[in-house]
């Protein structure tokens, strides 16, 4: 008997196997690792991690990123340098916006300058953004640095070519290095798999104004007010798909039980995790991270056209508007929204990570 298969047939074949890749750009910190335990815990590979400056400066956040790989055995992963400043913004012109607009309850990298609270073991806002603070490394100082040997937009643009519709791009701080690659290469964007992002309120203006200071924190936008014409690129790029884990974000906490179950695995992340994870806030690039891995944890989301307000006169700079197709204005696109998720499926899945975390002899 001889059999026939279409070259289609044979494509979609070879998709449903291709392998899933991520590339991870964060603002990271000492217990900022969880997002890429989830995605190795998910089967992905971890191509980099990226650092950009968000609730830090980024040289600081890309010693942070090479400090946690190294707690874990797992420094096979490279970590590349992003863009240090955003593509306009400041933090004299942050603050010069906050005289007019009020001031934003965390203001991220461009909080005025607190030598106080670095020698605490704060990591640094403000004043000189290539000063390292050494004091905020509390999982310990990395003996290793950053790979310089090319910038995280051009190593993105580099894997989205080698590997089409196979990489992630995987955003929970700034969208600077997301947005320049936008720009170093018309082709980037498209041939991703997927832009996921942490960030992008709606409709919570409200609980800003009426609920505690600590329930403001919370809808703080900081991630793409930091650069909010980055946020506006690369959230209107051809990405196949974009998903935005705004409000979402805010839905699911850790609790002490789930602390005291994650510490009794005998591992360096576990441990880290339990000692410096702050409770008093969600799972902001947990739930991310999440929904790259597995995005049917959604339980609730919609198509929605969306925009980034780019206009430094507006109270609302930086912030994201959404629109119905019939109402959208021209050159935006449709992305995928997420109201909610399975909470126990993502504590389950990020539990997971923590207690049986990979290391690089696990990935060879």
């Amino acid at each position: 008997m001889h059999w026939r298969v279409s070259l289609s047939a044979l494509s979609l074949a070879a998709g449903a196997f291709a392998k899933h890749y991520a590339i991870m750009d964060n603002d990271w910190y000492t217990a900022g690792f969880v997002p890429y335990l989830i995605a190795l815990d998910g089967d992905i590979d971890v191509l980099a991690l990226a650092s950009d400056t968000a609730n830090s400066w980024q040289p600081q956040v890309a010693l942070h990123a090479v400090a946690t790989l190294e707690a874990g055995n797992l420094s096979c992963i490279p970590v590349y340098p992003g863009a240090t400043w955003p593509l306009i913004n400041t933090p004299e012109r942050f603050q010069a916006w906050e005289t007019t607009h009020g001031k934003l309850p965390w203001e991220g990298a461009f909080a005025p300058e607190n030598a106080t609270a670095e020698a605490a073991g704060n990591d640094p806002t403000s004043g000189d953004p290539n000063r390292i603070v050494k004091a905020a490394f509390k999982e310990g100082f990395p003996k290793g640095r950053p790979n310089n040997s090319t910038s995280a937009a051009n190593f993105m643009v580099e894997m989205v070519h080698k590997y089409p519709g196979q990489v992630s791009i995987y955003s929970a701080g700034a969208l600077t290095n997301v947005a320049l690659a936008v720009r170093m290469d018309p082709e980037f964007a498209s041939l991703a798999k997927q832009l996921v992002i942490m960030g992008g309120y709606v409709d919570l203006n409200m609980l800003e104004a009426t609920g505690s200071i600590m329930l403001a924190d919370y809808q703080s936008d900081i991630n793409l007010m930091i650069d909010p014409e980055a946020s506006k690129i690369a959230l209107t790029a051809d990405f196949p798909n974009i998903t935005i884990a705004g409000n979402v974000a805010n839905q699911v906490f850790p609790t002490q039980k789930f602390v005291d179950e994650v510490k009794t695995a005998d591992n360096a992340y576990a441990q880290l995790f339990a000692k410096y994870y702050d409770l008093s806030f969600p799972f902001w690039d947990e739930t991310a991270a999440a929904l790259m891995v597995d995005p049917t944890i959604a339980t609730n989301q919609t198509s929605v056209y969306l925009d980034v307000d780019t206009s430094y006169g507006s109270p609302n700079y930086g912030n994201i508007h959404v629109y119905q197709k019939a109402l959208a204005p021209g050159g935006i696109r449709e992305v995928n929204y997420v109201f909610e998720v399975d909470a126990k499926r993502l504590t389950e899945r990020i539990k997971h990570s923590l207690m049986h975390p990979k290391a690089c002899a696990d990935l060879e």
